[in-house]
């Protein structure tokens, strides 16, 4: 069935994001607007995959399996990496930066969050 719905936008600490697209237990799909000099906190998931896409901007995500020795990507604008469930990860915005967040969405992705760093005082498992 084909239906019309509103975009979500969620305001952040670091900027906001924009829902764009959800079907329960198949994907999610965002729009993070993300401030330059800003971060995300440094995070994994237990189930959740993701896709970070940059629109415009320039970003460096720190990706890794072990939170002190985390390796460092730099992306502009039609580059994309791949985060899979567990993996540490940070996204930092050089920039003003867009990146699109396409990830799974088993029921419970809301809350598949756990804070392991966060510059806002944002701490531990929350659905932040």
């Amino acid at each position: 069935m084909t239906r019309v719905e509103d975009v979500v936008r969620v305001e952040k600490p670091w900027g906001h994001e924009e829902i764009f697209g959800v079907l329960e237990g198949r994907y999610v799909g965002k729009t993070l607007h993300i401030r330059a000099g800003a971060a995300l906190s440094l995070q994994r998931h237990e189930v959740k995959d993701e896709t970070l896409a940059v629109r415009t901007g320039r970003v460096v995500v720190e990706h890794g399996t072990d939170p002190g020795r985390l390796e460092s990507l730099t992306l502009e604008p039609g580059q994309q990496v791949l985060v899979r469930a567990g993996v540490v990860h940070r996204v930092t915005a050089l920039v003003d930066s867009d990146v699109l967040e396409v990830s799974t969405a088993w029921p419970g992705w809301r809350t598949d969050i756990v804070r392991l760093g966060d510059a806002y005082g944002r701490e531990g498992t929350t659905a932040q």
